[in-house]
């Protein structure tokens, strides 16, 4: 199939790098999905609309992380079959992995449409923006099928090294929801629906393409006898991809009780915050795809047995991290202020009020954004392995520090409390997360000296 790559071949720097590279690019276009969102949100329905975005942000994340995170989970089993040359094994793998995801897809549609407005009354969202966060969410809770087919195919590409599909896949998606956010939101006037229905539109254009790839693509043909219910390879999977999923979804939980404080604020704080999280979203995507190429890369090397070749692109892959890292804080302390005004409208003073919160977020993140990067790297090393628990535990650490900053660090220094619950919960994550890579990589090299 065009595009597959082995990596368990050639220099660890240029592959990784290479592989980043198109998924870095495709994660830029994938988060400008958001960014058009919320910036013609903001210039044309106003802050209030803007702040509804805002006060469903985790929960959106939650949803579609869990989303991401299972599929990527899926995607580790693969890798490893496409490393160790099983091509029949690889085609069970995703065969199975579909008819998990249409599973699941059911049954996360019906929990999301029953549990919107009762999770935003929880979250303390304000009157004046609830209804439109309510339509938003539960338009985005009935493509969720969608979601599902785009991520489990993009991530079956991604663990045989494709990462050219899923570039030109997103960077479609990301030309359609520019033109659908400016025609339903600015010409037809749909508001938060007509943005949430781009999306959800632009999506499926990305799992069409990346359909067509892989069913024409010669690589893998899937028969109906790949698509058989088998409850070993059902658990095998959910026992990779579910920790994932419940990674994001700790994290997630974390940036809802965050939000149910940060909506206390008010809507200008709301509106500020938000709009410093969408340029944070967007630097982050190099994180991420950092992450992606990691997993793949350590998935098809442990398959194939060479341990040696995954430490030497850990150390690869940490380097690349860091001076990126160091590139996008540049960003934000150079460029956030002009940025966050393209999300931003109305009366002056609301205005700078709202820019100083955003801009002090900014600041904050900028001098410890290596951190990020390198929770991101390590986690995705042990992920890759095969071991997605202890990733999943160093959630619930995260959880801790966004939480107990939210709710009691507030209380001694004022709303920046919140700002520092992200670096704290960076900080905590990256040392467990050290500790568990040296555990799971020591085992893995002694169990494959026991097999030899």
């Amino acid at each position: 199939m065009k595009g597959v790559k082995d990596m368990t071949r050639g220099n660890p720097f240029v592959l990784l790098s290479g592989f980043a590279f198109s998924l870095m690019i495709g994660n830029v276009f994938q988060q400008l999905n958001t960014f058009v969102d919320t910036m013609i949100v903001g210039k044309y329905l106003g802050v209030t609309a803007l702040a509804a975005l805002g006060a469903t942000e985790w929960l959106v994340f939650v949803m579609f992380g869990c989303v991401q995170g299972i599929t990527q989970g899926f995607s580790i089993s693969m890798a490893k079959r496409f490393g160790s040359r099983d091509e029949e094994e690889l085609k069970k793998d995703m065969g199975g992995s579909l008819l998990l995801c249409l599973v699941l897809s059911i049954v996360f549609t019906v929990v999301g449409l029953l549990l919107c407005k009762p999770v935003l009354v929880w979250l303390n969202t304000p009157e004046d923006m609830i209804g439109m966060a309510q339509v938003y969410l539960r338009t985005l809770c009935g493509g969720v099928c969608i979601s599902f087919c785009y991520n489990i195919l993009a991530a079956f590409l991604r663990a045989v090294g494709d990462s050219r599909t899923p570039l030109i896949a997103v960077s479609l998606a990301a030309v359609c929801n520019i033109v659908l956010d400016l025609l339903f939101v600015i010409i037809l006037h749909l508001g938060v629906f007509g943005a949430a229905l781009a999306t959800l539109l632009s999506q499926l254009l990305s799992a069409v393409y990346c359909m067509r790839v892989v069913r024409n693509g010669g690589f893998v043909r899937i028969g109906r006898a790949d698509l058989e219910i088998r409850p070993e390879r059902c658990w095998r999977l959910l026992g990779l991809g579910l920790p994932m999923g419940l990674q994001n979804v700790i994290t997630g939980f974390g940036g809802l009780a965050v939000q149910s404080v940060v909506n206390g604020f008010g809507t200008i704080f709301v509106a500020g915050f938000t709009a410093a999280n969408k340029l944070y979203g967007l630097l982050e995507t190099a994180a991420v795809s950092y992450s992606y190429a990691v997993v793949s890369y350590t998935g098809q090397n442990a398959g194939a047995g060479d341990y040696g070749r995954v430490k030497k692109g850990l150390g690869a892959a940490c380097v690349m991290g860091v001076v990126t890292s160091v590139l996008m804080s540049a960003i934000m302390l150079t460029f956030g202020d002009p940025i966050l005004r393209c999300f931003l409208s109305g009366e002056e003073k609301v205005l700078m009020q709202t820019l100083e919160i955003g801009c002090t977020f900014l600041r904050i993140l900028a001098a410890f954004f290596w951190l990020l990067y390198l929770l991101y790297i390590v986690r995705a090393c042990v992920q890759g392995m095969g071991n997605t628990v202890l990733p999943m535990c160093s959630s619930f650490l995260q959880l801790f520090m966004r939480v107990g900053c939210a709710f009691f660090l507030t209380k001694r220094i004022g709303q920046a409390g919140v700002f520092w619950g992200e670096i704290s919960a960076w900080l905590l994550a990256d040392m467990f997360l050290c500790l568990c890579l040296l555990w799971v990589y020591r085992r893995q090299v002694m169990i494959q000296k026991v097999q030899e």
